[in-house]
C-alpha cells in the first residue's frame, strides 16, 4: 500500500485520478440534534433539528454544507440521508433536489444504518462508485482548504479498495467530547495532508487522556470518511454484517420500515470504525478551522467568533 501510493504520487499521476462521474457525496442529515434543541429553539422558534436551523449567514447548517460541497461534487451525485420525522423541514429545504437523491429513513437509528443504506443504494446505481460521507452540522473557517483535503482524499481512495480514509483535524486543545484518532506509521508525507495508518480510536476521552492525546499528535475525528464502495462494504461486513444483510435484503419501503423497527441504534464511529483500525487510513486536514455544532458550548464559540469577524 505504502509503495503504491508513493509511486503514484512521485510520478505525478494523481491529477488523472479524479472521475466525477463515479464520485458520490452523502450528506447525513437525519439526526435529531437533541443537545442543541434549546439553542435551536431560541433561534428558530421551534424544535427543529440543528441541521435545519439558521445559526448564521441566513442559511441552515445543511445549506452551508451543500454550498461547501457543491464545487467538488455534481449535484446529481449528492445524496441526502434524512429522517421521515423531519419532513416538514427537509421538504422545503431540499425542494430543488430530486426525490431519487433523498433517502428517507423511517426513524433515527444512528449513523451506521444511515451509512449502510446510502452505500448500498449508491452501489446499486454505480458499482464503481467512490463514496464520501459528510455530517451536516460542521463549520469551517476556510472551506477552500477543506475542499482541497476532500479533493486529495478522492484521488487517494481510488488506489486502495481495502481501506477507507478518515479526515483527521489537528487538535488545538484537549476536547473531551470529540472522538480522537491515534495515528500510526506514515504512508505518504505530503504536507499539509499526510496519510497515516490508524492505531486506535478514542471516543470522548477524559481530560487527562485528551491532554496526552493532543501532546502526542493525535487528531480529532471529523467523521468525514471517503473510500471506494467496495472498501465501505468490507468495513460494514467486518463489523455489522447483520445490518448489511438486513438493509441489503430490503425490497420495498414496507420492508425498510420493519427493519428499522427491529434494529437497535448503531453508531458508525463506535461500532464500526473503532473495531477495525487496520482497515482505515487517516488523512490530515489542512488548517481549515474545522469544528462541529455538537454541543451548545462549541456552537456559541463559533457564533461569537463569527460575530467578531463581521462586527
Amino acid at each position: 500500500m505504502r509503495k503504491a501510493l508513493e509511486t503514484r504520487e512521485s510520478s505525478h499521476t494523481l491529477n488523472a485520478l479524479r472521475d466525477p462521474i463515479h464520485e458520490w457525496a452523502v450528506i447525513l442529515a437525519g439526526g435529531d440534534g437533541t443537545r442543541l434543541r434549546e439553542l435551536s429553539y431560541k433561534i428558530s422558534g421551534d424544535h427543529r433539528p440543528k441541521q435545519f436551523c439558521e445559526f448564521f449567514g441566513g442559511k441552515s447548517l445543511l445549506a452551508h454544507t451543500r454550498d461547501r460541497l457543491q464545487p467538488v461534487f455534481r449535484d446529481e451525485k449528492t445524496f441526502y440521508v434524512l429522517n421521515r420525522a423531519h419532513q416538514m423541514y427537509y421538504s422545503r429545504e431540499l425542494s430543488d433536489v430530486a426525490p431519487s437523491q433523498k433517502l428517507i429513513q423511517p426513524a433515527n437509528r444512528g449513523t451506521a444504518p444511515a451509512i449502510a443504506l446510502a452505500v448500498l443504494e449508491i452501489l446499486q446505481r454505480d458499482p464503481d462508485a467512490t463514496i464520501a460521507l459528510f455530517p451536516s452540522d460542521h463549520h469551517y473557517l476556510e472551506s477552500s482548504i477543506f475542499r482541497a483535503t476532500v479533493d486529495r482524499a478522492l484521488r487517494l481512495a481510488k488506489q486502495d479498495d481495502d481501506r477507507v480514509l478518515i479526515v483527521g483535524a489537528p487538535a488545538t486543545y484537549p476536547e473531551v467530547e470529540y472522538g480522537w484518532i491515534q495515528p500510526g506509521g506514515t504512508v505518504t508525507q505530503h504536507l499539509p495532508n499526510s496519510v497515516q495508518y490508524v492505531t486506535r480510536f478514542w471516543e470522548k476521552p477524559g481530560l487527562a487522556d485528551a491532554r496526552r492525546l493532543q501532546k502526542s499528535g493525535c487528531l480529532w475525528n471529523t467523521f468525514v470518511t471517503i473510500g471506494s464502495g467496495g472498501a465501505f462494504l468490507k468495513l460494514l461486513a467486518a463489523t455489522v454484517p447483520h445490518l448489511l444483510a438486513a438493509i441489503g435484503g430490503r425490497f420495498s419501503a414496507t420492508a425498510l420500515e420493519q427493519i428499522y423497527l427491529e434494529i437497535e441504534p448503531i453508531d458508525f464511529s463506535r461500532d464500526v470504525l473503532s473495531l477495525v483500525p487496520e482497515r482505515l487510513l487517516v488523512l490530515r486536514d489542512g488548517p481549515s478551522g474545522w469544528t462541529d455544532f455538537g454541543s451548545p458550548e462549541r456552537a456559541m464559540d463559533v457564533l461569537e467568533a463569527l460575530a467578531t469577524v463581521f462586527s
